[in-house]
């Protein structure tokens, strides 16, 4: 048995740091292939993410999400308006 079992039910506060960042790099990782975009366009994305001066210890200060989250759903959009859409 794993001793770095990560409780699906425990908030953040209660994870540590490296737990933390591991669970949401699984997360991005098992995302299911049907809901994502395209390699190219998540890089786009995120290089449209880190220019941007809204971007603050790898949140969106506009809305909280984690970029690298909703860069990667078909779905999502940027809060602050069209900054993804293709030019």
């Amino acid at each position: 048995m794993s001793d770095n079992i990560i409780c699906r039910k425990c908030l953040l506060a209660e994870l540590g740091e490296d737990e933390y960042f591991t669970a949401l790099r699984q997360y991005i990782a098992d995302y299911p292939a049907e809901k994502r975009v395209p390699d190219g366009e998540y890089s786009r994305r995120l290089a449209v993410c880190r220019n941007c001066e809204r971007l603050a210890n790898g949140m969106c200060a506009v809305c909280g999400c984690y970029v690298e989250l909703r860069a990667l759903k078909t779905e999502q959009h940027c809060p602050e308006g069209d900054k993804w859409h293709k030019v």
